[in-house]
Parts: structure tokens; sequence; C-alpha cells
């Protein structure tokens, strides 16, 4: 297949971006508490299962994000998995970082870390490792309990856009 200039990206970094844009992700959302003891959370869909035994997690993160602070080892993060029905909640938590915990939309969970409502699924755990990488950085966290939400679709995140699978634009 040869490429038009209409299709060929025009860097490496172009390229880069298109194709991610491509690959749909799942999507979940990391809470946390902030040094200070203020909420803190954001839309991730680097999501992936490290390990079963012990249960392990990873996600990758901007270090430039308001919620970097709150990535320390030792401290405690929520992962929530989300379905179309939870999909507001990948919207606020991927908007002004300001109004994320403003409403009800969310309560205090074990050892005070913010669980969302009506997601599928969540997990609490240890941040064990953080690996800093350029301006990124890989966490890793050990999962400690959870809960199972009401059973939902699928959410995916692609070209820009969160939809359960068969969903049009």
């Amino acid at each position: 297949m040869s490429e038009t200039p209409e299709t060929q990206p025009s860097d490496s970094i172009d390229a880069f971006k298109s194709a991610f844009r491509r690959h749909a992700a799942g999507v979940a959302v990391v809470t946390a508490l902030m040094p200070d003891g203020q909420p803190a959370g954001f839309t991730a869909t680097s999501l992936a299962s490290l390990a079963a035994v012990p249960p392990l997690a990873t996600f990758n993160m901007a270090q430039v994000s308001s919620s970097w602070p709150a990535m320390t080892v030792g401290n405690r993060v929520a992962i929530h998995m989300l379905g179309p029905r939870s999909r507001h909640q990948a919207q606020r938590m991927a908007a002004d970082h300001d109004l994320r915990f403003v409403g009800e939309h969310w309560h205090e969970g074990p050892h005070g870390v913010p669980i969302l409502e009506d997601v599928t699924a969540w997990m609490l755990g240890s941040i064990v490792a953080v690996h800093p990488v350029h301006n990124n950085a890989v966490i890793v966290v050990q999962i400690e309990t959870g809960s199972l939400g009401e059973e939902d679709d699928a959410l995916l995140y692609h070209e820009r856009r969160y939809f359960k699978p068969g969903e049009t634009a």
C-alpha cells in the first residue's frame, strides 16, 4: 500500500500520535490522596495487569499531571474500571482538575482514598514502584482489596472519544 500525502504523517511524533489514536484502549480512573489529603484522580487508558501473584497492576502518567504528587511509593490508589454507564466518570476525571471531586459521584473509601460511584469494579492498592521515563512514569500497584459493581459493557477510548464496542459515532 502506498501512502498519499494526505495519509503520510509529517514526522515521527505525528505518526506516533496518529497510530495510538487508532489503537482502542480500555478506560479506567485512578484516584488517590495528595500529600495535603485532598483527593486527586485522572482518567487512564494505560492500565494493565502485570501479575496475578502477587496481584500487580500498572498504569502510565505524565509527571506534569496535577495528580503526580500523589504517585509516591507506599501511597494508596484506587483503580476503577468503567463501562458505558460510567462514561461520565471518565469525562469528569479527564476535565478540569479543580472540578473532579465536586459533587456526590464518589465517597471516601478505605484509608480515605476516593472511590467512584457506579463503576464496574474498583481495586485498592499500594504503589510499590515508580519508574520515571523522560517526563512520564510507569506506576506499579500491588492490589490489596476491591469490589465488583454492576456488570456493564466495556468502555473504550478510540480516536479521542469514549464508546462501547459496536457503538457508532
